[in-house]
C-alpha cells in the first residue's frame, strides 16, 4: 500500500506559543484531516521519523501523537508493516441539532419523541463537624476561580441599566453564558450548536429532570445501567418510568443487551453515563460506542447523554460524545460546570435541537421562573476571556496528580482487601471489598475519628456489590494522608 505524501506541514499548524502541547496539536490535526476525508480509512501514514522530518518536529513528539491516536481508536500498528489509519474509526462528522422547522421539503424529518407543553408564557420578558470529609468524586473549590466570579458578579449587580435586560431575558438562560457555551461544546466536544440550542439549568440534575419530563409518563420504560448514578434513577422512577436495568463491566454499558430489549419492544428512553459511568467510573469502548449509533438510528431510541465531568480525562484525550456523532436527533446532551467549578456552585445545561430546547424552556419556566442571570452572565465572562479554559488546564494536570498519589496511597493502607482501577478520567475510585466486610462498619468507626466516608448503602442494588465510590479531587496531600492513615488503622 502506498504511504500517505501528502503536504503535512501545510496542512497541519503547529503554534509553539500555544497552551496546548505539540504532539496534541499535530494529534489533532491528523485527526481533523482524517474527518475531512483528505486521510482515508486503511491509509497508511508515514513513520514516526518521516514525519519529524516532514513536519519539522522532534520524533519523540511524533511518537506521542501517534500513541494518543492510537489509544483513541484512529490509528493501528499492522505488524513490522507500519502505522495505518484504523478501519472502524470511532465517532466521526459533527452534526447539528436541527430543528424540524428549518427542514427543506424533501429533507427527512426529525423524531418528534417528546411531549409538548402546553403552557405558553408571556414573552420574554446542621451537617455535624467532621474533620475530613470523604465526597464521591467533586471538585475542590479551593483552586477554582470563585474570587473572579464573585467579582464579575459585584460589578454587573452595580449596573442598574443592566437589570431590566437580565429580568426580560430568555427562559432557556441568560445569552452570553448560552453563546459561551455552545461555542466551549462545539470546540472541545464537536458539537456543532448555537446559543439557542442550549438551555441552562441550575445543576445537571435539573437538565435531567426536565429532558426526562419531556419524554417519561407513567409507565414508560428507561433503560440504564444496572449499577447507576441513583438520583437518575428516583427520578425517573419518580415520574412513574419502569426502569430497565443492563449490566455494566470494564467496557461501559452492555451494548448487545440493549439490541435485545429493543428487538423485542422499544423503550421510550435510554440513560447513559458513557465517560467515567457513575459509580463504576469505567469508560465506554470505542466499539460499543460505534455500535449503539446505530442502534439509536435503527430503532429510533431516544437517549439522555449524561457526560457531567468529560473535561477530566488524565491517560488519553476523551472521545467524542454521541451527541458528536449522526444520531438522528435522538441524543440529548446534559453537562455540568459545577463539576468544573464547585459542587456549591449549581450550574448544568442540556443541549437538544432548536425545537426541543424552545419546549423544554417552557416546562423550565414551570419549575423555575428564572436562574440567577447575574451569576450565569459571570461564569460566561470566565469563558470568554479564557480564564475557564485556563482553570480547566490547571485542574486536569493537579486531580491526576492527586489521584496517582490516592491510587498508591489505597493500595498500601488497604492492600489486598479492596479491588480497584485506576480511573482513567473523573473524580473518583470505585472500590469492591469482599462481601463479607461490612463498609457500614468501617464508615462508623471513620466517624468516630471526625471522618465522613458514606457507608456505601446506595451502591447495594444487589447482594453481590459490595463497593464505594471515594472521590480524590477534593483532597490536597494531608489530608489524603489523614485518610489513608485512618484506613490503615481501622480495616
Amino acid at each position: 500500500m502506498t504511504i500517505q505524501t501528502l503536504p503535512f506541514a501545510n496542512l497541519i499548524s503547529i503554534d509553539r506559543t500555544s497552551a496546548t502541547p505539540i504532539f496534541n496539536q499535530l494529534a489533532n490535526g491528523l485527526t481533523k484531516l482524517i474527518r475531512e476525508g483528505k486521510i482515508r480509512a486503511g491509509d497508511q501514514l508515514p513513520s514516526s521519523r518521516d514525519m519529524a522530518f516532514i513536519i519539522k518536529l522532534n520524533r519523540t513528539t511524533v511518537i506521542a501523537a501517534y500513541d494518543e491516536l492510537k489509544a483513541q481508536g484512529w490509528l493501528e500498528v499492522i505488524g513490522t508493516k507500519g502505522v495505518f489509519v484504523s478501519r472502524n474509526l470511532p465517532v466521526m462528522n459533527p452534526i447539528s441539532f436541527k430543528s424540524t422547522h428549518s427542514l427543506s421539503r424533501n429533507a427527512q424529518v426529525l423524531p418528534d419523541f417528546y411531549h409538548r407543553i402546553s403552557f405558553d408564557p408571556p414573552p420574554y420578558r446542621e451537617v455535624k463537624p467532621y474533620h475530613l470529609m470523604i465526597n464521591d468524586g467533586q471538585p475542590d473549590p479551593r483552586v477554582a476561580p470563585i474570587h473572579s466570579i464573585l467579582n464579575r458578579y459585584k460589578a454587573l449587580s452595580n449596573r442598574t441599566d443592566l437589570h431590566r435586560h437580565f429580568l426580560t431575558g430568555s427562559p432557556a438562560g441568560n445569552a452570553s453564558l448560552c453563546t459561551e457555551l455552545a461555542s466551549f461544546l462545539s470546540k472541545t466536544r464537536a458539537l456543532n450548536i448555537k446559543a439557542d440550542q442550549v438551555l441552562v439549568t441550575h445543576g445537571a440534575q435539573l437538565a435531567i429532570y426536565i429532558a426526562a419530563s419531556m419524554i417519561l409518563k407513567p409507565g414508560s420504560r428507561i433503560i440504564v445501567a444496572e449499577l447507576n448514578y441513583i438520583l437518575a434513577d428516583k427520578l425517573f422512577e419518580q415520574l412513574g418510568a419502569k426502569l430497565v436495568k443492563v449490566k455494566v463491566d470494564r467496557y461501559g454499558i452492555d451494548v448487545d443487551q440493549i439490541e435485545e430489549i429493543c428487538k423485542k419492544s422499544r423503550p421510550d428512553l435510554l440513560y447513559i453515563i458513557p465517560h467515567h459511568h457513575h459509580p463504576t467510573t469505567v469508560t465506554l469502548s470505542a466499539e460499543r460506542r460505534m455500535k449503539l449509533l446505530e442502534i439509536i438510528r435503527r430503532y429510533q431510541l431516544p437517549v439522555i447523554e449524561d457526560d457531567y465531568d468529560y473535561d477530566f480525562h488524565y491517560n488519553n484525550s476523551p472521545i467524542l460524545p454521541l451527541a458528536s456523532a449522526e444520531h438522528g436527533g435522538y441524543v440529548l446532551y446534559v453537562g455540568s460546570v459545577s463539576k468544573t467549578l464547585s459542587s456549591s456552585t449549581r450550574l448544568g445545561y442540556l443541549v437538544g435541537s432548536i425545537d426541543f430546547i424552545q419546549q423544554a424552556s417552557r416546562f423550565k419556566q414551570l419549575v423555575e421562573i428564572r436562574g440567577d442571570v447575574l451569576f450565569e452572565a459571570s461564569v460566561a465572562h470566565l469563558f470568554s476571556n479564557g480564564e475557564m479554559q485556563r482553570h480547566l488546564n490547571r485542574s486536569v494536570k493537579l486531580y491526576r496528580q492527586r489521584r496517582d498519589r490516592f491510587c498508591q496511597l489505597l493500595t498500601a493502607s488497604l492492600g489486598d482487601l479492596v479491588q480497584f482501577s485506576i480511573p482513567q478520567g473523573g473524580m473518583a475510585v470505585w472500590l469492591l471489598f469482599p462481601e463479607e466486610y461490612s463498609i457500614t462498619e468501617l464508615s462508623g468507626r471513620l466517624y468516630k475519628k471526625g471522618i465522613y466516608m458514606n457507608d456505601g448503602s446506595i451502591y447495594r442494588y444487589s447482594e453481590t456489590v459490595n463497593g464505594i465510590r471515594l472521590g480524590f479531587a477534593s483532597l490536597n496531600d494531608d489530608e489524603m494522608d489523614r485518610f489513608a492513615a485512618a484506613l490503615a488503622e481501622l480495616k
